[in-house]
Parts: C-alpha cells; sequence; structure tokens
C-alpha cells in the first residue's frame, strides 16, 4: 500500500434486530450508517444485512463477510447493551484477533456527555486479518452520534490495518 490514503475501502454494514430479522420493525440504523458512510468519502458499501441478535450467526456472518468477501470495515448496529438478546460483543470478541479499545472508549466518552445510558454500551472494536470491525448502538441516533466521533479517524485506521505505512501525525 502507498504512504497515503488513496483507496476504496469496502465495507459492511451487518444490523442485529429480534425484530427487524422478523419483519416487525423498520431498521433505520443500517441506512443511517450506509449514509455517513457515502459522505465521508473512501468508503464502498458491499454487504448489507440484518438478523437476529444470535451470537453464533453474527459471528459467522462477521468471518464470511472478513474471511471470504475481503471487507475492510464492518460496522455492527444492535445488540450492545445489557439485555438477555445483547450478544454483538461477545460475538465479536469470539472472531477477532485483536481489539482497539480506544475507538468503543471514545465512542462511550462522547455519548456518556450526552445521557447517562451511555455506560451500558458494551460495544467493542477489533481487527479480524485486514478488517476493522466496530461495534454501535442500534438506534439510529446513538449509531449517528458514536460513527461521528470516530469516522474522521477511519480511513487512516483501515489503511494502517492494511499496512499504510504513512506517518500517523501528518
Amino acid at each position: 500500500m502507498s504512504d497515503h490514503i488513496e483507496q476504496i475501502f469496502q465495507c459492511g454494514i451487518l444490523t442485529l434486530s429480534d425484530k427487524g430479522a422478523r419483519g416487525e420493525r423498520q431498521d433505520t440504523s443500517g441506512p443511517q450508517l450506509q449514509r455517513q458512510l457515502a459522505a465521508a468519502g473512501p468508503f464502498a458499501i458491499r454487504k448489507n444485512a440484518i438478523i437476529p441478535d444470535e451470537a453464533t450467526a453474527i459471528s459467522t456472518i462477521l468471518q464470511e463477510w472478513v474471511d471470504d468477501e475481503k471487507l475492510q470495515l464492518i460496522l455492527t448496529t444492535g445488540g450492545t447493551g445489557v439485555s438477555p438478546r445483547d450478544n454483538t460483543p461477545e460475538a465479536t470478541l469470539a472472531i477477532i484477533d485483536r481489539e482497539i479499545p480506544g475507538i468503543s472508549e471514545v465512542m462511550r466518552a462522547a455519548s456518556f456527555a450526552k445521557t447517562p445510558n451511555a455506560m451500558l454500551s458494551r460495544g467493542i472494536a477489533g481487527i479480524r486479518r485486514g478488517c476493522l470491525i466496530i461495534n454501535l448502538p442500534g438506534s439510529e441516533r446513538a449509531a449517528r452520534e458514536n460513527l461521528a466521533v470516530v469516522l474522521p479517524g477511519l480511513a487512516h485506521a483501515v489503511a494502517k490495518i492494511n499496512g499504510c505505512q504513512a506517518d500517523c501525525g501528518t
């Protein structure tokens, strides 16, 4: 990879919602994330799915999207809270090679400035092979706000994960 970011990164958005997967509720967070990534520049959405919040299914899709589809950024939305059906962080932890705690820490800190309920978010971020995976909350507003916090650094992060030699301070 060159010394600066010139490529388009291949992305996926995975929505975790039991009701959404059954067609009982329309997902608005996934489309919101798609609009934000499209507006940000070097991101092309290649995969988009809504599935129930089942840990095994989540892990399987994340693995397929990274290993087979060669995605470089995956945003999940939903399943990050403390409800019994919130399985996204565990499913993500099961398949990543390295965690990046700073991403989830900065999102929680920014969210906590708006609502004390942010302390209940368990979302994580990590790397599997050449892909950055970030867990975002399921509500459209929270997903939008959390992505906005980290979006300015995402292209650089994905480029570095994929071998970019550019200095971090440039």
